[in-house]
């Protein structure tokens, strides 16, 4: 229509720039790669964002929802090779000289039971953060949250009839080499490096299972982020890592954390 205002244009005299401005919690379909199934279908919360001068009063919000349109409608559908592209075109759209985009949503797993064999499905919550300048390349993060049974060595030293253990989250965000890895293996790496790993349905033999499995491997929160550094740092994927790992402890008032960041290209 003519003669309607756009105030976004409009020149700002503060002079301050602002880093990021851009569109939060706008949920969208994906397509996410599925070790087991080839794909899975899941449903993402994404925020998309853009830097502006200190010239411009506004950017214009609805260019970010039709560059995620654009992306991620028809067969195309918004997937990992999709979700690389949207901060260029966020750039294109928006005459930007930084983009930067997150993609959260959970990703599913089948999982058996230790001796029962029975299958639950398991939840885990999953980060696509990728930021990209004008000119220069896109760096690509994935985030990804895995619970996991942590036991205490000390208490286990200490204690004539068991040790307190709890429930842990790690949270791990890597940047790759090359291709990304399966979040798949990703979670199973975790795991590995924990007392025990956690399960969706147990009968009484599991359940005594990751009793014993948990008690025969003891981990301080600090062994947790370590090994999984270690098993990190073993493997010739990543270029920079972080994992923080969070006890929810069952007999304090706190919780226990600890964390590790690497650059593996220096």
């Amino acid at each position: 229509m003519k003669n309607l205002k756009d105030m976004q244009n409009e020149r700002d005299t503060r002079c301050i720039s602002i880093d990021r401005v851009g569109v939060r919690g706008v949920r969208f379909p994906i397509v996410v790669s599925d070790k087991a199934n080839r794909t899975q279908n899941t449903v993402a919360t994404v925020a998309l964002m853009v830097d502006l001068p200190q010239e411009y009063k506004g950017t214009h919000m609805s260019r970010f929802v039709e560059a995620l349109h654009d992306e991620g409608e028809g067969p195309r559908r918004l997937n990992i090779h999709t979700a690389l592209r949207l901060p260029n075109r966020l750039l294109e759209k928006l005459s930007a000289q930084r983009a930067h985009v997150e993609i959260a949503f959970p990703f599913f797993r089948l999982k058996k039971a230790p001796v029962s064999g029975m299958e639950g499905m398991m939840d885990y919550d999953v980060r696509f953060v990728i930021d990209a300048e004008r000119g220069g390349k896109s760096q690509f993060t994935l985030t990804i949250k895995v619970p996991v049974t942590t036991l205490c060595p000390c208490s286990k030293a200490m204690s004539t009839h068991g040790a307190h253990n709890q429930r842990g989250i790690v949270t791990y965000s890597v940047r790759f080499v090359g291709p990304p890895i399966w979040i798949e293996d990703l979670i199973d790496m975790i795991e590995e490096c924990a007392s025990c790993s956690l399960y969706s349905i147990l009968k009484r033999p599991d359940e005594k299972f990751v009793t014993d499995h948990a008690y025969e491997h003891p981990v301080f929160v600090e062994d947790l982020v370590r090994n999984v550094a270690v098993a990190t740092e073993n493997h010739t994927a990543f270029s920079w890592y972080r994992v923080e790992a969070e006890n929810f402890e069952s007999i304090h008032n706190h919780n226990a954390y600890a964390c590790i960041e690497r650059s593996l290209t220096d």
